[in-house]
């Protein structure tokens, strides 16, 4: 041991030297406590180091996870532009084609059927011989009116004859005033008969001229509801249809506008037609009258449109659908229906802008069913969100779809 540890330990205690002795012993060389210093330092630096790194790889990894929680936890949406208003819409109105002109023929005298001459299907040209009826009654009842005519103009020439006599002679006094008058009464009474029973002889061969039907206008035989030897009733009592003739030149479409396209509806306009029995087809139509009344009960216009049929391909009583072309306000943009959001505050629409959805509080005109008329709120750059989520907020996060699948692309 040193002379100074010797030194140092002589003023110790006994036991507590002894300890001392322990700890340090005599023979352990000084040069050893050095490397055992610097092997801790380091070792706590290494174990710093570790430490320190650890943290860092942390904090990246929570940063990207934060960045992909944002990424994945943006909702993917569909967005459609707003189309112009400046092209007219259209609605589409359901209607049934007639024919221009529609009439059943009846007979106008009583017999029996002698011939028809024209079947269904069949185009006839106005004056033409449909059927003749025969009318036996009729015939016997006409000339027992020629011989009443006979007897009354008989009986007035007598009565001519009398008056004029009782009249020359009430000049020479010979009869009275009286007997004069008398005459010339009976021979206006003879007159009067006369001229009835030639008044009923005309009225029954206007009858007789019945036994022969023709047809009242050029047109197509859509119905035939007799046949030869059918007893044919002329009365109003129980009338029957012969025949039903309708013109199809041109055709009539009936359709009925909802009051609010109603003030759209001007006369001479031109609109499109289709038909379920000509796909791919369109007709063209004009409007030529309306009703200049809304119906009370449905709320509707009631409007023509009449259709050219030169070729008469189109039949009556078809169903047709019109498409009424409506003029669009300045400046009016279209949507889909299916981007409305129905809100407390009232309707609007998600725009994305960006990245982040804006609702736009919008005002609408004419509803065109599938689509609506915006008249104020949007423009046509604008990325309206399709089927938009009732938990869409102001300021969601959100990601158009292409976008979407670019970046997966990557």
């Amino acid at each position: 041991m040193p002379i100074e540890s010797q030194e140092t330990m002589a003023g110790l205690p006994s036991e507590v030297a002894t300890q001392v002795a322990k700890v340090n012993p005599p023979n352990r060389p000084r040069t050893r406590r050095p490397i055992i210093i610097g092997g801790a330092i380091l070792l706590s630096a290494g174990f710093a180091f570790w430490i320190h790194s650890g943290i860092n790889i942390r904090v990246d990894a929570e940063k990207g996870l934060e960045k992909t929680v944002k990424l994945t936890s943006a909702a993917v949406v569909n967005v459609v532009h707003p189309t112009s208003g400046s092209d007219a819409q259209a609605i589409e109105l359901p209607g049934n084609t007639q024919a221009f002109t529609d009439a059943p023929i009846y007979a106008r005298t009583s017999g029996y059927l002698k011939q028809w001459y024209f079947d269904i299907g069949a185009r006839v040209k106005r004056g033409e011989l449909l059927a003749e009826i025969e009318t036996p009654e009729l015939d016997e009842q006409l000339e027992q009116a020629e011989n009443q005519v006979k007897t009354a103009e008989a009986n007035l020439q007598l009565a001519q004859v009398t008056a004029d006599r009782w009249v020359y002679l009430e000049k020479s006094s010979v009869v009275s005033k009286q007997e004069r008058d008398q005459a010339v009464s009976d021979l206006n009474a003879k007159r009067a008969t006369a001229d009835s029973a030639r008044a009923n002889v005309a009225r029954l061969q206007k009858l007789q001229q019945f036994e022969h039907v023709y047809a009242p206008f050029d047109g197509v035989i859509t119905v035939r509801n007799t046949d030869v030897g059918d007893l044919i009733q002329g009365d109003n009592t129980a009338p029957k249809e012969l025949f039903h003739l309708a013109a199809v030149g041109k055709l009539r479409v009936y359709i009925s506008v909802p009051e609010v396209y109603a003030t759209a509806i001007k006369s001479g306009g031109t609109v499109k037609l289709t038909l379920d029995a000509f796909p791919g087809e369109t007709f063209t139509g004009t409007l030529v009258r309306d009703s200049n009344s809304i119906d009370l009960t449905s709320r509707t216009l009631r409007v023509e449109v009449d259709v050219d049929n030169p070729t008469e391909r189109l039949l009556p009583g078809a169903y047709a659908f019109v498409y009424l072309k409506l003029p669009s306000a300045a400046g009016a943009v279209t949507v889909p229906t299916n981007t409305l959001l129905f809100r407390a505050e009232g309707l609007r629409v998600a725009v994305v802008r960006d990245g982040v959805a804006k609702l736009i509080p919008i005002t609408i005109g004419h509803d065109y069913g599938s689509s609506v008329e915006v008249l104020s709120g949007l423009k046509t750059d604008d990325a309206v969100i399709l089927d938009p989520s009732d938990s869409i907020l102001e300021g969601s996060v959100v990601k158009i779809a292409e976008a979407g699948k670019a970046e997966a692309a990557k």
